[in-house]
């Protein structure tokens, strides 16, 4: 062989590894990598503003500044949002102060829901202090209670021991709610996939490799049943307070299940925060659920991200066929409108949250 075909020889050779590295290194992507567009061409479009104002019931701002809503404000004549209630807001001299920022601005555009620090519980008399100071909250404007999941995954007793969503100690609030007709949104665990073995059969095992640490036990803090039993025991056992149950209580991808609850627990709202993914697969499914009980739910987003809401917007209005998601860790698969009818629309939107919220101003929906 002569210098040159052995120079060649090595040449191609480097040539063709090199193309084999670069195969196998596509076959071996890994799945968070893998994000494929779909080629698939069907009618519909992207709807950036909702057909009706609405309300949205599940938002968090730690600013509440003049400054801050004015800002919020132009995002939300864009999108058609009526009215956004801040679940941030606190307790005494803050929330006070969130209130006087709003009545001296708009008044009519934002509303807020108190909060309470279950903390150190101790006794029958810190529950009574806690409806208390809820009362005082509700007195300087506030039109709800929010509880944060902390209540039944975090807080703990003045003795170290998990606070439990039900334990009696807490009932003199729930009473209080109902006494001053008042809601609670309430957010109690995490979607039920977190507490089981993160493996090929995990539908959120994405999720929790991004966010290792939304993973949880039945000792970590305690069996997902156990701490929805919680929350529903609460319900029952204060039928005379509304509460609307964040995240459709984790039942989104079961709503036989949720509307089971739903018939068991008149006092049951539900908010469809964070799992307008779960809806959008099931189209059919999810449309004769909304309209049977279509008085029972509310519109919410959680995380103010004004870009997300058109997903929302077109998963309850339109009948689009396979349209994408904006999150691929909660959901790898893609969306399909409901098609609401309108008057479902309007009660999920703002009319279901005008009924239940005390003091928002109905003339901004008619």
């Amino acid at each position: 062989m002569t210098k040159t075909n052995f120079t060649k020889e090595i040449y191609f050779f480097i040539v063709i590894t090199l193309f084999q590295s670069l195969a196998m290194s596509a076959q071996e992507m890994s799945f968070e990598e893998y994000n494929p567009k779909s080629t698939l061409v069907v009618p519909g479009k992207e709807i950036k503003r909702a057909k009706f104002p609405f309300i949205d019931v599940h938002s968090h701002q730690r600013d509440m500044s003049v400054k801050k809503l004015t800002s919020l404000l132009a995002d939300m004549d864009n999108l058609n949002e009526g009215i956004m209630i801040n679940l941030s807001g606190g307790s005494g001299a803050s929330l006070k102060k969130k209130i006087e920022n709003i009545n001296k601005s708009y008044p009519n555009r934002f509303a807020v829901f108190a909060n309470v620090d279950f903390e150190g519980a101790d006794g029958a008399d810190w529950g009574k202090k806690a409806a208390a100071q809820l009362e005082e909250d509700v007195k300087n404007g506030a039109k709800g209670l929010k509880v944060f999941k902390s209540l039944g995954l975090r807080n703990k007793d003045i003795n170290g021991n998990r606070l439990a969503i039900d334990d009696p100690r807490l009932d003199p609030i729930w009473a209080k709610c109902g006494e001053l007709g008042i809601p609670v949104l309430i957010h109690a665990a995490d979607p039920k996939p977190f507490w089981e073995d993160m493996n090929s059969d995990n539908e959120r095992w994405l999720e929790l490799k991004t966010h290792p640490r939304r993973k949880r036990t039945d000792t970590d803090p305690a069996p997902w049943e156990q701490i929805i039993k919680e929350q529903h025991n609460v319900f029952k056992k204060h039928p005379k307070t509304k509460f609307i149950n964040a995240h459709m209580g984790w039942y989104a991808n079961n709503l036989a299940k949720l509307g089971t609850l739903l018939d068991e627990m008149p006092n049951m709202y539900v908010g469809i925060a964070a799992v307008i993914a779960e809806l959008g697969r099931q189209p059919q499914n999810a449309r004769a659920f909304f309209i049977k009980y279509q008085d029972r739910i509310l519109f919410g987003k959680d995380s103010w991200k004004p870009e997300e809401f058109p997903t929302y917007f077109r998963v309850l209005e339109s009948n689009d066929e396979y349209f994408p998601y904006y999150k691929k860790y909660h959901a790898f698969w893609a969306m399909y409108g409901l098609n609401l009818p309108d008057e479902v629309l309007k009660k999920v939107y703002y009319k279901n949250a005008l009924n239940i919220v005390p003091g928002l101003d109905r003339s901004l929906f008619e």
